[in-house]
């Protein structure tokens, strides 16, 4: 089943005089089901969260004619903007010399000094002095590349956006960042980049949009990432494995995308704190416990809310009757049960919800209006499509309980076997000294 989650608008205000046009985040187009397709397959337009190659491709062309991108000022070496440029062109050409793969020759014209003639390069006026001419924005999505980020790139501090989407660029994160003071947006999505969060993503004062996702990145995401200014936040298919921290509820942004990672733990209570900026939520196979809280329904700005394929219990709160903007939900594969209450049917812009693989016992009658609505395999009598009734009651009858720790503690050492009654071949027991165990 398909369902498109709702475009959101970031505007790029560049620090001070920065001329960047508006920027749409991408629209995300999820297929449940197509989570296990491989990096091959995620490039195409059926891939899950398929926000490569939709509006920032349009947004990247479009903006080639606005004269604030499509400056073809040659630099030289005694103007300020000569500086800038001969040092974005040190730095390209070093970056260039890591590629050891260009299929479709995006860079084949990454020759001369013209920095700002180079495809995916766009120039723009220095945010300190508008009469300089800066690289402001680097855009290889899509390009294939394989190689990986040099530090010479630290030459480039003006950078304002970063785009290398579905490219094969492999390695660390380098320190370079740091410099990017401006980055407002960073797309590093469906590449070969492993290790640790990077640290350096921490300290971008600007950064607004961040993308990570379909990499290999692994171990904690640090609490930090979530005082973060950001509005976009995508971290799925990844390999991280630590629980949400409780941070999450400090986080300022609209769509926040942690899908298929294994970061297990209780579902984050916290996250009703966002209710204020929070468009889309999808915390989709990360194996979360626990029930939902009743405070879920102070996600009143809400459009999608996608907690499927966990494992989630309990009762679905009434309390989401609140979340009055919801367009997509979807609670799917999780062990809730009971009655799917009326105001959840009832909310006025519902059109997708999926609620299959629980065991829910009833729903209102308000719920065979909804659009798109899937409630196959759960405990509903004389529906089709359900479970029997032998699993049913074997369930019902010891439903789990909604107590949810984030990991078990240690096991307690085992108990010593009692020492065996003392015959003739047992040594003498000495006061003080303990009996030697099996």
């Amino acid at each position: 089943m398909n369902y498109y989650l709702k475009p959101t608008l970031i505007l790029a205000l560049w620090a001070t005089t920065f001329v960047i046009l508006s920027l749409p985040t991408p629209s995300l187009q999820q297929q449940s089901s197509s989570f296990e397709q491989s990096s091959s397959n995620r490039t195409s337009s059926s891939s899950s969260f398929d926000q490569n190659g939709s509006s920032f491709e349009q947004w990247s062309s479009n903006r080639s004619s606005s004269s604030s991108f499509n400056q073809t000022t040659t630099f030289q070496k005694s103007s300020p903007g000569g500086v800038r440029l001969q040092n974005a062109f040190t730095a390209l050409q070093a970056w260039k010399k890591t590629f050891t793969s260009d299929p479709f020759g995006f860079t084949s014209n990454w020759v001369g000094n013209n920095v700002c003639s180079y495809q995916g390069v766009f120039c723009a006026p220095a945010p300190d002095n508008g009469n300089v001419i800066t690289v402001a924005g680097i855009d290889l999505n899509h390009a294939t590349i394989s190689g990986s980020l040099p530090d010479r790139l630290d030459l480039l501090p003006d950078l304002a956006l970063l785009h290398l989407s579905s490219n094969k660029f492999s390695g660390n994160i380098p320190s370079f960042l740091s410099r990017c003071k401006l980055l407002f947006e960073l797309d590093l999505s469906n590449n070969l980049f492993r290790g640790p969060f990077p640290s350096v993503f921490l300290n971008l004062p600007s950064l607004k949009f961040l993308d990570i996702r379909y990499n290999q990145f692994e171990g904690v995401i640090p609490p930090q990432l979530f005082n973060l200014k950001l509005d976009a936040l995508f971290l799925n298919n990844n390999q991280f494995s630590s629980p949400l921290p409780s941070t999450i509820g400090n986080s300022p942004v609209s769509v926040l995308v942690v899908a298929n990672n294994n970061l297990k733990g209780c579902f984050p209570s916290e996250i009703s704190k966002m209710g204020r900026t929070l468009d889309e939520v999808i915390l989709m196979n990360i194996g979360l416990k626990g029930c939902l809280p009743t405070s879920i329904g102070g996600l009143n700005q809400a459009t999608v809310f996608d907690v499927s394929s966990n494992d989630l219990t309990g009762t679905l709160p009434e309390s989401m009757g609140r979340m009055q903007s919801l367009e997509q939900l979807n609670v799917a594969n999780n062990k809730f049960y009971g009655e799917i209450p009326n105001s959840i049917c009832d909310l006025p812009k519902l059109e997708n919800f999926t609620y299959a693989n629980n065991y829910i016992t009833k729903e209102p009658i308000q719920c065979l209006m909804i659009m798109d609505k899937n409630d196959e395999n759960n405990c509903l009598d004389f529906w089709l499509s359900q479970k029997s009734s032998t699993e049913c009651k074997a369930f019902l009858s010891h439903p789990p309980s909604c107590k949810c720790v984030g990991s078990p503690p240690p096991r307690p050492p085992p108990l010593p076997r009692p020492s065996p009654p003392p015959t003739k071949y047992n040594a003498p027991k000495v006061p003080g000294i303990p009996t030697k165990k099996d």
